[in-house]
């Protein structure tokens, strides 16, 4: 780990950041070690059990069904707190941190130059009128309406997208937009595309790098192409790319140096290493 953070400690960074990164403060990982696996066969699948953008508009019962998992999922990622893994990225402060994690948990660190590539769980928009509102307020209208539900089913278990396993959804109350409309996550689902002007963001912070800088990967797979673009992106360019990953990611091929460490601890490391070499 020395010959890495040694290579990174005077480079230009731009970091890309994946679920692993918030496992230390209590949010799972889809496809991190013991994690269940996709359906399908294919490493770019969705994960179990998560719903489409395309299911979600299927009709009531299926936003019934998620909103009354995630009702369950907000009250323990919406109390999760950074951890120094976090914490570390903050005083890093690359040219650009691009996280795939919904769970607004960098934002809270106070890192500045930021995309939520998926956006934040911590928001609302309804999908008639488009008005964003704050999850924590529709989490109260949630508990007025469902006032026993946190008692019958507070023991689910949690998934990292910030709802639980849950199959007894039929009598959960939706709340909807005070115009009438349904009301969705502002958070991109599968099947969803990125907002074109986030991606365009990260691949400028990219082409910045050029041959001197770096793309370092924390605690993704990179399943999804949402993040596997920017790295086949650095990688065309000549750009270093770092992948700090427990397990094999679709990145490995292309990564200039690959640790299976964890990325807290690898985070801090860096951070320091970077600090002495001021």
């Amino acid at each position: 780990m020395t010959e890495v953070l040694d290579f990174l400690a005077g480079r230009d960074l731009v970091v890309l950041t994946g679920a692993g990164v918030s496992t230390d403060s209590g949010i799972p990982d889809y496809r991190g070690p013991g994690a269940p696996r996709s359906s399908g066969g294919s490493r770019g699948a969705r994960p179990p059990g998560v719903m489409t953008f395309q299911e979600f508009l299927a009709g009531p019962a299926a936003q019934q069904r998620y909103w009354a998992r995630s009702h369950l999922g907000w009250a323990r990622m919406g109390s999760a707190t950074p951890n120094e893994g976090h914490r570390a990225l903050a005083r890093l402060d690359p040219a650009l941190l691009i996280t795939q994690n919904v769970d607004g948990l960098h934002e809270a660190t106070g890192s500045r130059r930021i995309v939520a590539l998926h956006g934040r769980v911590a928001d609302v928009v309804c999908l008639a009128c488009r008005r964003t509102t704050s999850r924590a307020a529709l989490q109260t209208r949630l508990d007025e309406l469902n006032s026993d539900w946190m008692s019958r089913h507070g023991q689910a278990a949690m998934r990292p997208d910030g709802d639980v396993d849950l199959d007894a959804t039929a009598d959960f109350v939706v709340a909807h937009c005070d115009c009438g409309g349904v009301l969705k996550p502002d958070v991109v689902f599968f099947g969803e595309n990125v907002p074109a002007d986030r991606v365009a963001r990260c691949y400028e912070a990219v082409d910045a790098l050029g041959t001197d800088g770096a793309l370092l990967v924390a605690g993704s797979s990179l399943t999804v192409m949402s993040g596997l673009r920017f790295v086949k992106r650095a990688a065309k360019a000549g750009t270093a790319v770092v992948i700090v990953n427990r397990g094999t990611t679709r990145g490995d091929e292309l990564a200039t140096y690959k640790l299976e460490v964890g990325t807290t601890e690898f985070l801090v490391d860096l951070d320091q290493r970077r600090r002495t070499k001021m």
